[in-house]
């Protein structure tokens, strides 16, 4: 296939995008700013809160997340001679996701911050105060790094704080940590940390647990022994480093905590043990979730949004067809190809999230760069296919079809997974949600397993003879094929034209277009040129490229357009209207669309829009609730997690009588909606 350098340059771009995302299209927790004074005395200081307010379901993190997660993120820009000092976390609570430990606010909370307002002010001096925020929100199966950018305007005056909200921040700091009476003392012996915190013997205590600030110190999904020895909390845990000052809080209630600054010194022996330690959710949890992985994968070859590239993997088979020996090497090879790009891309997610940059899987689809960028390579795919050009390697010397044919299935796997991965299918959902929250070598394996079952048919061929012996022997006839097979390349890339269309307006189609225009013309003076024997024939896609990456970068984020109207017979889904729907007694068939599904859009034409679908919807008077997440609604977000999916398609259909809905498979037929209509299920 001969395309190594031009998907290098592909993912370099994709790279340089997905780096510099927009802000946040919508939120899980939402954020303002508020001040306990409007009116700032000149010369004294102002406490500012960022008050935030997770959905149902969804949480934030403290200033250590944990083993996973990521701290509040606050740029400020101020009048000059204003500071700002750092933001001051509310006590934490703990939370348990499949052995990884959490240190989250599942409620609303608020940071707390002191604005310096400089001498010198005359009153009425306006004071505009601006914040560009990130954070991170999640539930325990997908999380969202969060953007906003909020605005407060002081006035210089009096100083004077009203009663609702001197209220209202004496609230707030209810939840800080209070400072520990005496000195706390810590040691570090046989990789376990031993802590002791004065406390009086007859004070109250519920669930002590010590949060460190160091997020390196203790292993924090280890459990927690807590006992009391007089008038001193002793806490016992793993130790991951060593440390000249242990700081951090020690809860000692629901959102009740002290502030510790320890120093090493004896920490007596333990006593009478208090509270329930964490115990880690085990290594079944995460063999699961890779479980699921692997099969997600293994489905995702039948998904329509993979039928484009299929066509690569019929080529290589039939090469790899010839002997046992070449099968064999091919079927790693194509294995290690799509396993590399998979946790190629998962290490990128996981840097990017870990910045506050990314999205996760199915949400870089949301950016219209991205489907640029897929655009430009699924063109480029189709015309190598069709014969216009055969691209060199990077090093200007034998192309990848000269070589053996391990080389091209490796190229072909990494190919296939680049372009593949972004659907989703069934058992992925759930796999790919956890592996945003999961430590890096966890997360790492889960993308391994997506790897692994996308490449198990290929697998399977290459080590069973009998699979083997089912497919056509090499001959002319893969050339042809080959020509065939460009067409599903090139609706693959009019698919994508239109998603580009449809998500930033015609102008950013018209930028595709044009772009695509320029790659195509350097792809067809490279064919010329490799006709005629020049050495160097790549050189004028180098041209081509820079000119589209331009034109990428110039693609808005997402346009100021119009929702679309719901097609005929359809209503937008909304929660208060499939309950209205519900107690009313209809049948509801309620599915949830993206226009960059391919599933989706091959569902919705093949079956759901057939006119004998609709016929027989409206005579059982079943009710079809629509949910468009082509641009990201936190209403469907939440739906989707709260039945365990992070991602389109997903459809349900309730029956008249009431009862669980039934989950649809991911590809319809119109016999299987006509019988739900016609004949629809009992609870």
């Amino acid at each position: 296939m001969r395309i190594f350098r031009f998907i290098s340059m592909t993912l370099m771009v994709a790279c340089a995008l997905l780096a510099n995302p927009a802000t946040a299209q919508m939120t899980h927790i939402r954020a303002a700013l508020i001040s306990e004074s409007l009116v700032p005395a000149s010369g004294s200081t102002v406490s500012l809160a960022l008050a935030m307010v997770p959905d149902e379901g969804w949480h934030g993190y403290w200033k250590n997340p944990g083993d996973a997660g990521m701290e509040t993120l606050v740029k400020w820009t101020l009048p000059r001679g204003v500071t700002a000092g750092p933001l001051v976390y509310p006590v934490p609570t703990r939370l348990m996701v499949a052995g990884i430990m959490n240190y989250v606010y599942e409620g609303p909370y608020a940071h707390l911050v002191t604005l310096a307002i400089p001498p010198g002010l005359a009153p009425g001096t306006k004071l505009p105060i601006r914040a560009d925020v990130d954070w991170l929100a999640c539930t325990d199966t997908i999380c969202v790094p969060e953007r906003d950018r909020l605005a407060l305007d002081l006035v210089v005056g009096d100083g004077a704080i009203n009663s609702v909200d001197r209220a209202r921040f004496d609230g707030f700091r209810q939840g800080l940590p209070k400072p520990v009476a005496g000195k706390a003392r810590f040691e570090i012996k046989g990789g376990m940390l031993r802590l002791g915190v004065p406390f009086p013997s007859g004070a109250a205590i519920e669930d002590p647990w010590f949060f460190p600030h160091d997020i390196n110190l203790i292993d924090h999904s280890a459990p927690e022994r807590v006992s009391r020895t007089g008038d001193m909390l002793v806490i016992e845990t793993k130790a991951k480093s060593n440390a000249a000052l242990v700081g951090g809080v020690v809860g000692i209630g629901p959102g009740v905590g002290l502030e510790i600054a320890a120093e090493p010194g004896p920490v007596p022996a333990a006593g009478e043990a208090i509270g329930a330690a964490a115990k880690p959710a085990g290594f079944g949890l995460v063999l699961a979730t890779f479980g699921a992985a692997v099969l997600g994968g293994l489905l995702l070859n039948i998904m329509p949004c993979v039928f484009p590239i299929l066509s690569l993997k019929a080529l290589s088979l039939a090469r790899a067809s010839e002997t046992a020996a070449q099968a064999r090497r091919d079927g790693l090879a194509y294995a290690a190809g799509v396993i590399l790009v998979c946790v190629g891309l998962g290490v990128l997610l996981l840097a990017l999230r870990s910045g506050g940059a990314a999205l996760g899987w199915a949400f870089q689809l949301q950016d219209p760069r991205v489907i640029l960028v897929l655009l430009l390579l699924v063109t480029a795919i189709g015309f190598n296919m069709a014969g216009l050009f055969e691209l060199p390697m990077l090093s200007g010397g034998d192309s990848l079809a000269a070589k053996e044919g391990a080389a091209g299935a490796f190229w072909t796997g990494a190919l296939a997974a680049f372009i593949a991965t972004p659907c989703t299918g069934p058992f992925m959902a759930g796999a790919l949600g956890a592996a945003l929250i999961l430590p890096p070598v966890a997360s790492i394996a889960i993308f391994v397993g997506l790897g692994l079952g996308l490449a198990l048919p290929f697998l399977a061929l290459g080590f069973v003879p009998a699979l083997r012996r089912m497919l056509p022997r090499p001959g002319a006839w893969m050339q042809t094929m080959r020509h065939i097979l460009a067409l599903p390349m090139f609706a693959t890339a009019l698919g994508l034209a239109w998603i580009l269309g449809r998500q930033a307006g015609v102008d950013a189609m018209a930028l595709g277009l044009g772009a695509m225009l320029l790659v195509v013309g350097g792809l067809w003076w490279i064919g010329q040129r490799q006709s005629k024997g020049k050495a160097h024939a790549w050189w004028p896609l180098l041209p081509a490229l820079v000119a589209a990456a331009a034109i990428v970068a110039a693609v808005p984020n997402r346009a100021a357009i119009a929702a679309p109207a719901s097609r005929a017979g359809t209503e937008a889904f909304s929660e208060a209207r499939l309950d209205a729907l519900r107690k009313a007694g209809r049948p509801v068939f309620l599915y949830f669309t993206a226009d960059w599904c391919l599933t989706c859009k091959v569902n919705e034409k093949a079956a759901i829009e057939r006119a004998e679908v609709g016929s027989a919807f409206a005579q059982g008077k079943v009710a079809v609730l629509v949910g468009d997440w082509t641009r990201g609604d936190p209403a469907i977000g939440r739906f989707l997690s709260d039945h365990g999916r992070s991602g389109v398609p997903f459809y349900l259909f309730y029956p008249k009588a009431g009862g669980d809905p039934q989950v649809l498979p991911q590809i319809l037929t119109p016999s299987l909606l006509i019988g739900l209509a016609t004949s629809p299920p009992t609870p």
